[in-house]
């Protein structure tokens, strides 16, 4: 098993993503926050399979966390994900301090509509696709790499970014890669740490009435009704509501009809303390 190469600077990273270019390698970046789970090592998976040399980034980015979101208690885990790295074999950690990435007197941000002002996850946390298209560009750059894998589990931030290269012509192509879920049906988050027993029972819930939704509107069931119903579904369960919704996969516009466009059902709430997020896909009426 190849050792992790560990760089800290964004000068030491261009100099070993420039070495793997003078070999012909493709660069594949899989950023995170840390505390990995199955879900981020088969990002990293996903791009060994496409790509030359897999770079991960971990830096828990503090421009896109709100003033009311402790960024003390995000789980920081560094050594238990080097190993999870190792075993998936991963070429780079780039792990940057706060300093590196945003240096004394830093005030560029990335301004953002479509995707990033759909009426979703920007109605809860109003600055925080900002403060991730920054970090994601930055780290496109830093890393030069030729593709860059996403969850779909962060379903608005994979539309975000992906809206974002294609608008400022950065030469990466952002790929998703479908949501990991544990054995009843939660997606994996490093959130999910925070769930007592009893919550964490609840939880797969969620996913059960996005698939109840789908499968019911799929054989001819009205969507509107069907979102109605699962809205009273998730806040009988015990879930504290924010949003339950159908929207187009491309752009995150309202959908109407799953006839319509490919869509999305996306669906937030709150158990207990923690907060989970879900979306599945939103397939045409058999009718």
């Amino acid at each position: 098993m190849a050792e992790v190469i560990i760089t800290r600077t964004v000068a030491e990273l261009r100099r070993i993503v420039k070495a793997y270019r003078k070999e012909d390698e493709t660069i594949g970046v899989v950023p995170t926050m840390g505390a990995l789970h199955d879900g981020h090592v088969a990002l990293v998976q996903e791009a060994r399979r496409r790509a030359g040399r897999v770079v991960a980034t971990i830096f828990v980015n503090p421009s896109q966390f709100a003033p009311t979101e402790d960024l003390s208690k995000y789980p920081r885990t560094e050594a238990a994900d080097l190993t999870r790295l190792r075993e998936a074999e991963c070429d780079v950690l780039f792990a940057p301090g706060v300093n590196e990435v945003y240096p004394e007197g830093f005030t560029t941000t990335v301004s953002l509509e479509g995707p990033a002002a759909a009426g979703l996850e920007d109605r809860f946390r109003p600055t925080h696709f900002a403060g991730v298209a920054t970090i994601v560009a930055k780290l496109f750059t830093m890393s030069g790499a030729d593709i860059a894998l996403f969850g779909e589990k962060d379903y608005q931030q994979l539309c975000v970014v992906r809206r974002m290269a294609r608008d400022l012509d950065l030469p990466i192509e952002v790929i998703g890669v479908p949501t990991i879920r544990e054995a009843d049906g939660l997606a994996m988050s490093s959130r999910n740490r925070f769930l007592s027993p009893k919550e964490r029972g609840l939880a797969p819930t969620l996913h059960r009435i996005l698939q109840h939704i789908s499968e019911t509107v799929r054989s001819g069931g009205d969507l509107e009704g069907e979102l109605a119903k699962g809205r009273i579904a998730v806040e009988e369960a015990g879930f504290r509501l924010d949003y339950l919704e159908a929207r187009k996969a491309d752009d995150l516009a309202p959908l109407a009809s799953p006839n319509e466009a490919p869509g999305r059902l996306l669906v937030a709430a709150r158990l207990g303390t923690t907060r989970l997020i879900d979306n599945i896909s939103l397939t045409p009426s058999s009718n």
